[in-house]
């Protein structure tokens, strides 16, 4: 039953990315530029994890897995502090 509570949430993330960025390319608004970069970032950190529990369970992906989380909350406040309209 986790296999498919991962797939679905790394199916979310890539489905929010597509939509952000497909936004972003109809209006050019930037926050929406960093928020499709952030879920990017979060679908490969769902991928982390189903790698990390379903695929390789003997190899751990922890630091793989915080390190992406970490970035996608750095692009998405970058977005937020740096991007003023």
């Amino acid at each position: 039953m986790g296999e498919l509570i991962y797939t679905l949430c790394m199916l979310t993330s890539l489905a929010c990315t597509w939509l952000l960025f497909a936004s972003y390319r109809r209006t050019r608004y930037r926050l929406l530029f960093w928020s499709g970069l952030c879920f990017a970032v979060m679908t490969l950190n769902n991928l982390f994890l189903i790698f990390d529990k379903v695929v390789f369970p003997n190899v751990d992906f922890m630091p793989l897995r915080v390190v992406s989380a970490l970035a996608a909350c750095l692009l998405l406040l970058y977005g937020l502090i740096y991007e003023k309209e």
